[in-house]
């Protein structure tokens, strides 16, 4: 089983890091070059080059393993996605929600527009992490102290940005387990908070600053929620590579932003309670199957796979003409270069399917509160300690 899955899984990566290093270089070119004199123009070209790279990802899940991505959406919503800016909420159900969310994107032409705070080692990341910094993601560190300032002045930045963007906020602050699950449930236990089911309890920092920075010129909030029917295996990575499909529901709700409060404290109680309402939502997802309303058609665009197949035959006519320039299979000197070429690209491959895995990603550090002195509740030091 390991060998027949590196034999499909080793080529789908020569195809992606090749692919992703030139996509990277010209990333690197523009942000050299055209960004000193003019940034907005440097966005408008990053979307189109970061798509190049993007849409293989998109094409490993509509057309290699055939995961059916399901979206439940009133029809305004729907059609005003990808034509205005919007703050995304999420629960962090899958090992590939941040890929469903790609596809979504895709369907809506804001793929490359598309945009997440994430953790700060992610952007070290071989090729994917490269290209989300050069695409503005923000990344933090996990301590408010350090990343208050640097979420507020990345967030400004997006004040100018040229096209519709998303931004999302994965405000649970890492992704489901039932392990994380349990720990959730035992400190709303002791603290007095709803005890969720399906859902870990938000860390609402982020989404209060974020709301504060872009009030003025994000229109819309998207709640979106994530589940896996119990009839489909859940969708990971290593199943995406080796072509195994999946079914993902994903219920998309369209808030304004100018209804939210304006207090920050009663913003953060809108975030807890907008994930109690999710929760709610995912135990009638269990007991139907389904979200109940109206599904939209979303299609399977074919620009996915008219660009992993230039790129693949790109691939293969330049890996015929360095054969032949170099002769790498005339001696023992080229078959070693090979072999540890494609050593290193399976290495690679396997640091981003264990990036994926819910199992290694970082819990959210949440300590039961024992009450103070002065009155601070033990939400607010729970939120001190969080983004």
């Amino acid at each position: 089983m390991a060998i027949a899955a590196a034999i499909v899984i080793v080529p789908l990566g020569v195809l992606f890091f090749m692919s992703g290093l030139v996509v990277n270089l010209i990333q690197a070119v523009c942000f050299v070059l055209i960004r000193p004199l003019s940034k907005n123009t440097y966005r408008r070209i990053n979307k189109e080059v970061a798509e190049l790279l993007w849409l293989e990802l998109v094409w490993l899940i509509d057309w290699w393993a055939g995961v059916k991505i399901e979206l439940y959406s009133d029809s305004e919503a729907f059609k005003l996605m990808g034509k205005e800016h919007a703050l995304v909420i999420c629960n962090h159900r899958s090992d590939i929600d941040w890929l469903v969310g790609w596809v979504i994107a895709q369907r809506s032409g804001c793929l490359g527009s598309s945009l997440a705070v994430m953790k700060k080692s992610l952007k070290l990341l071989p090729v994917i992490g490269w290209s989300m910094w050069f695409s503005e993601y923000l990344f933090l560190e996990r301590s408010w102290a350090k990343d208050e300032n640097t979420l507020k002045s990345g967030l400004q930045r997006l004040r100018d940005f040229p096209r519709p963007f998303w931004l999302a906020l994965f405000v649970e602050g890492t992704r489901f387990t039932q392990a994380k699950l349990l720990a959730a449930q035992e400190y709303a236990s002791s603290t007095g908070l709803p005890v969720p089911r399906n859902v870990l309890i938000p860390r609402t920092k982020g989404f209060v600053t974020a709301v504060s920075q872009m009030r003025t010129f994000v229109p819309a909030i998207y709640d979106v929620t994530v589940a896996i029917p119990e009839t489909s295996p859940p969708p990971t990575m290593l199943r995406l590579f080796k072509g195994q499909s999946s079914v993902v529901h994903v219920h998309l709700k369209r808030h304004l932003m100018k209804d939210l409060p304006e207090t920050d404290d009663a913003v953060a109680q809108w975030c807890k309670d907008a994930f109690v309402a999710k929760d709610k939502l995912l135990d009638k997802h269990i007991a139907e199957g389904s979200f109940g309303e109206q599904l939209q058609d979303m299609g399977r665009p074919v620009k996915s796979l008219l660009v992993v197949s230039s790129w693949a035959i790109l691939l293969v006519l330049g890996a015929l003409k360095v054969f032949q320039w170099f002769s790498l299979f005339s001696s023992w000197k080229g078959i070693t270069f090979s072999a540890i070429a494609l050593a290193i690209i399976t290495i690679l491959m396997q640091i981003l399917i264990q990036f994926s895995q819910s199992e290694r990603s970082t819990p959210a550090k949440v300590t039961p509160a024992k009450p103070k002195s002065g009155g601070e509740s033990s939400s607010t030091r729970q939120d001190g300690k969080q983004q």
